[in-house]
Order: structure tokens, then sequence, then C-alpha cells
């Protein structure tokens, strides 16, 4: 993957990356905003699917199903079908306080909001920091992969990692949700990348990754559960070390998994401390474990390897 021509080097420079991670930052916001919320309504249209399964109900209970029950199903089913599309590209952004539609210009990224002073230019209600504090991060992480990897086509392949790791990260944060229309792909492509040569990684290494990040967290999970009774993470923290394993390999799922539970737990207890973590609730680990793996990914393993004394 070897570029040599000088149009297709200033493409792939830095502050062009940069500026590429500006625009990919703006539709990540979008991605973090809506994903979990398209989860919700299918999982609403899985609820009403049981409701109706009288079959599945006198299975699992012996009994017939409350005659109630599947007029609720088809009321809930009559209630999702009257709902307007709601996807990533439908319906176009608007403020949520006043339905504002944002027109192109109050979307460019960074600058409208700026330009804005960080209020809706209808109704004057702010507009949270973190849309242009994750469209800066992602532009920094995407010129700090073109420092890395240098003026390559794979440097883009590198981008692409980065900008899922981001929205994985946000949505955790937000949500406590790994979904799998983000970790599995992402797992699956780093598989692919290795088996073409791209990750620089070879194939074993990348199926031993994908085994060793999976089961580590898997058998931490077990055990934490069996000695307290509780879940001490979900099962999209084993997918999200798995992927990263798939594209850093089996070597770099200790440090990862060192990085984010010192750091993880610093967090949480800061936290705690300062009264910001609501009772119940708990720190989700995925922010931590990609964040773990974007260190990896610009550092290098050997590098990270060498801070924690293993080389």
């Amino acid at each position: 993957m070897q570029v040599s021509s000088a149009a297709a080097t200033w493409w792939l420079s830095v502050p062009v990356l940069a500026l590429l991670g500006l625009a990919i930052g703006s539709f990540l916001n979008v991605v973090v905003h809506r994903l979990p919320r398209m989860m919700e309504r299918d999982w609403w249209a899985d609820v009403a699917h049981a409701m109706g399964d009288g079959e599945s109900f006198r299975r699992t209970f012996d009994a017939d199903a409350p005659k109630a029950m599947a007029a609720g199903a088809a009321d809930l089913t009559q209630r999702l079908e009257g709902l307007a599309p709601y996807g990533l590209a439908r319906p176009g952004s608007a403020c949520p306080a006043c339905g504002h539609r944002i027109r192109w210009y109050e979307n460019i990224p960074v600058f409208s909001w700026v330009a804005l002073r960080g209020r809706c230019s209808a109704c004057r209600t702010p507009i949270s920091v973190r849309y242009p504090l994750l469209e800066l991060l992602t532009a920094a992480l995407f010129a700090a992969a073109g420092w890395r990897f240098g003026a390559q086509p794979v440097a883009l392949l590198w981008c692409a990692v980065l900008a899922v790791l981001v929205a994985l990260a946000a949505i955790d944060w937000d949500t406590t949700l790994l979904p799998d229309s983000l970790t599995l792909p992402l797992l699956w492509g780093g598989l692919v990348a290795a088996a073409l040569g791209w990750s620089g990684l070879a194939l074993i290494d990348a199926l031993w990754g994908v085994l060793a990040g999976y089961l580590s967290l898997w058998s931490v999970y077990w055990l934490f559960k069996k000695a307290t009774g509780k879940e001490g993470m979900g099962f999209g923290d084993f997918k999200l070390l798995a992927a990263l394993g798939a594209w850093l390999g089996w070597q770099a799922i200790l440090p990862i998994v060192l990085m984010a539970s010192v750091i993880g737990a610093a967090v949480g207890i800061a936290m705690k401390v300062s009264g910001s973590l609501r009772e119940g609730r708990y720190v989700p680990f995925g922010p931590f474990l990609a964040g773990g793996g974007v260190v990896v990914l610009l550092a290098g393993t050997e590098r990270v390897l060498g801070w924690i004394g293993q080389r």
C-alpha cells in the first residue's frame, strides 16, 4: 500500500487528515446521539414480537397468554409503525428544544459552534461543548495517525479504527452500551486487515488477540459474578477487547487492560468523591479500553510493553 505521487502524498498529509477528522467527528456526534435510540426502537419491536407470540409464552410459562398481552402487543406494534423514520441520515439535524432545522452553515465542525457562541440560532438554547470537543478529538487522532503511519493509504485504515473507538467510547460513557453494530465489524475488519497484510499484523497474532481479548474479560466477569453474585461488566467489553486484539495482536491485551483498569479506577474514585457518580451507577469500562487501545495503536505495542517492563 505504497503511494509515490506527490499529489496522493499531499492528500494523505497530517493537515488534510486533521480536516477529515473534523468532518468525521461531526458525523460521529450524530452516531453517538442516534445509534442508541435506534437500538431502543429495535428492542421495543422485539418486545412487541415476544408479547404477541402466544406459543412462546405457553412453552415458557406452561399457561395461555393473557388476552391483555396480545392487545398490548398490537397496540405497541401500531405505535412503532406510526413513528417517523429515524436513522443516521434521517431526519435532518434540529434543535431539540425548539425544533429549528440546522442549516448547512450552522453545521460546520467547530467553527459554527464558535460563531453561534454555543447557542441555537433560533431559541438561544445552549449547545453542549462536547460537540466541538469530540470533533477536535477526532481531528487530533486522525492527525496523530498521519504522523504515526505517514502519508500512505494505511493511515486511512487506522483513522477508521480510531473513529469507531471514539464513537464506542462516547456511546458507552453516555449509555453503558457498546453496540454490536460497531464492535463486531471492528473485530472482523481487524481479521480481514491482518489476512490481507494491511495492519502489519500476522493473521495468527490477530486470531490469538481476539481469543485473548475476549476470554480474559469473560473469565474476570464470571469469577466476579461467582464471588459476588453481581455483574462487573457487560459482554460488549469482551467484544471490544477482542476487536482491539484483532487489530493490535495478543501482545497488546495486557497493556490495554492495565491502562484501562488503573485509569478507570482513578476516574471512578474521583467521581465518587466529588459526588458526580450517581447512586447505583457505575463507570463504564469501554471508554478506558478504547483509550488504552488508542495509546497502543499510536505509540506501538513494543514501546508500550517497554513502559510496563515487558521488553
